[in-house]
Parts: C-alpha cells; sequence; structure tokens
C-alpha cells in the first residue's frame, strides 16, 4: 500500500501517448488511474516541434500542445499523476510496488508505457537545433523537407528505410555511416545504392552540425584519413537506433536482447507478468508512431480492465480515497 494505505487498481508507469490514451481509457472504466508521468513527462513528443500526422489535428499541432491537450482529457475523467520518477519496481509480489522519490506506490495492476528513447550523437548544434532541422523520425518531420538536401546518419535497417522514405520529399539524401560497408540487410542495401536520389558519405563520422537557427551544414570526421570536412545540408536525420526504456524493468519483464519488451502473445498487451500490461514504444520496435502507440495503450486499459474483473478486484477503497 502507499502512504495513504491504498492499494491502486491501476498504475501508468509513463506519460506519453501510450500512457496518457491507457489512462483515459482506465478513467472511463471507474478505476481511477495514477500516472507516474516522470519528472519530464510526455515522451519524445515533447522533442517534436509540428504533428500533422495525429488524427483530429487538421491543422496540425505542436508536440508538447498534443501531449497537454492528451492529459487533460485523462485529468477530466479522473487520473491522478505524479510528476516523479519510478525509480524501482517489485513485479514479483502481488500487489506490486513501484518506488518513487515521494515515496511507495502499490498497485493490483501496472501498465508499463516508459516508450524507448533515440540514440542521439552527442555532438554540438545537435541539442540546440532539434526540430530546427535535427531530427529522429523521418516518418514524423520528412514532410517539412520538401525539396531539400538531407544527411542520414546510420548504416543499418533504419537508416536505409529512412532514408529511403526522406526520398519522397528531398531532392537528395546522404548517408553517413562510420564504416566502409553497410549493416542493413542484402535487400535493403541493394534499394538504397540504386536509388538515384541517395548517395554514401563512408569511413565518417559527424562531429558538429551547424546553424545559427537551422541546420546550415554538418562538419565530418574521416575515421581512416583523419580529415575533417563540411558538407551543406537543410537536415539531419539519426537513425543510429532507439533503446527502450526498460532498465527498471530487468531481471523482472522477459526483455529481448535489445531492451524491448517480449510479449506472450503480441495481439495482446499482456506480460510474462500477470497483471503487468505493455503498451507503444517500450514493446513496438517497428512502427514508433504516436497514433500506434496511443492505440496500444487504448488495449492495455481494457487488457487491464478485464483482468481485473477476473481477478475479483473490486474499485471500491480507490473511490472511497479518490472522494476523501
Amino acid at each position: 500500500m502507499d502512504e495513504h494505505g491504498v492499494t491502486r487498481q491501476v498504475v501508468i508507469i509513463g506519460s506519453g501517448p501510450a500512457g496518457w490514451t491507457a489512462a483515459l481509457y482506465a478513467a472511463r472504466a471507474n478505476l481511477h488511474p495514477l500516472v507516474i508521468a516522470g519528472y519530464a513527462p510526455g515522451g519524445q513528443l515533447m522533442l517534436t516541434s509540428e504533428v500533422e500526422n495525429f488524427p483530429g489535428y487538421p491543422k496540425g499541432t505542436m508536440g508538447p500542445e498534443m501531449m497537454e491537450d492528451l492529459r487533460a482529457q485523462a485529468e477530466r475523467f479522473g487520473t491522478e499523476v505524479m510528476e516523479v520518477d519510478a525509480t524501482a519496481v517489485d513485479l514479483m509480489h502481488r500487489p506490486f510496488r513501484i518506488e518513487t522519490d515521494e515515496g511507495p506506490v502499490s498497485a493490483h495492476s501496472v501498465i508499463v508505457a516508459t516508450g524507448a528513447s533515440a540514440k542521439w550523437l552527442g555532438v554540438p548544434g545537435e541539442t540546440s537545433l532539434r526540430g530546427r532541422g535535427v531530427s529522429a523520425c523521418a516518418t514524423c518531420d520528412g514532410f517539412f523537407f520538401r525539396d531539400k538536401r538531407l544527411i542520414v546518419v546510420g548504416g543499418g535497417d533504419t537508416a536505409l528505410e529512412e532514408a529511403l522514405f526522406l526520398t519522397r520529399y528531398a531532392s537528395h539524401v546522404t548517408i553517413v555511416h562510420r564504416r566502409d560497408s553497410l549493416r542493413a540487410s542484402k535487400v535493403m542495401q541493394q534499394r538504397a545504392m540504386t536509388h538515384s536520389k541517395i548517395s554514401f558519405i563512408w569511413d565518417s563520422v559527424v562531429s558538429e552540425i551547424v546553424g545559427p537557427d537551422k541546420v546550415t551544414a554538418v562538419r565530418l570526421h574521416n575515421v581512416v584519413t583523419d580529415e575533417d570536412s563540411t558538407v551543406e545540408t537543410d537536415g539531419v536525420f539519426m537513425a543510429i537506433g532507439h533503446q527502450p526504456n526498460t532498465a527498471i524493468f530487468k531481471g523482472q519483464l522477459d526483455l529481448d536482447e535489445t531492451g524491448y519488451v517480449l510479449m506472450p502473445d503480441p495481439a495482446t498487451t499482456y506480460t510474462n507478468i500477470e497483471g503487468v500490461f505493455a503498451a507503444g514504444d517500450i514493446r513496438d520496435r517497428r512502427y514508433r508512431q504516436a497514433i500506434t502507440a496511443a492505440g496500444e495503450g487504448c488495449k492495455a486499459a481494457i487488457d487491464a480492465e478485464r483482468w481485473l474483473e477476473e481477478q475479483g478486484i473490486s474499485a471500491l477503497e480507490e473511490v472511497e480515497f479518490a472522494s476523501a
């Protein structure tokens, strides 16, 4: 139980599209959800400038504004929010226990929606120009670079997929890779190498992203010749992978070799631990879109509601606490 002596019906860890959608559905099911949102709530969309591909926003919206809308809608139906990080979990015993800086939280069910974070280079200009020509999502931002010159950093399937997608908009795409050969599948390599809009710069790393208020160039360092060069560009897309935010769940939830949550039945949101559900980018290495994450948040809340009903767990104590 938490400091109030209450075991929550459902606790949602994470506050991106999956977390807020799960909260909305759980709240409307009278489960009085608690969202542990983190000190920096909102997920990856807080780093996105304009969102034009989420249904319901015909004129587009800013990523942070959309997150505020999702939060407000969830709170309208009674969702409670703690803006602290979950620092540890005990999912091996029921009720489950989530540790936070404001004390422990006890839960009959848990929805894990902590998402995944794009890997960044950590070079000068990368952070200050994020959303101003620097991106980690071609599907999200490619439209804004019509007839522009772009650089994609990486050498795996993700990098080539991003580059091929960007050719729909860009005048030219240059792939920068630190080695002299690609890690991507042969099929993807063939598609990229034969595309008229794609070229490659080998054995090179980005050492700086240049631009006062938007990207104008990148500085490259050749790891073989030790030479430096500058390449003009209008945008830089990082495609060096994503890291699922699953550190606190290791040893409890089943994870694959890269840290994504493994689902016994991918058609549902059930994890290997009964009563624990996973939604969004924490389990999705393929799509990684706000709309797909929101859909999984909906599924997780419905799965949790049905599981609680099967356990015969009443919402009574939570109702009494919420009205106290």
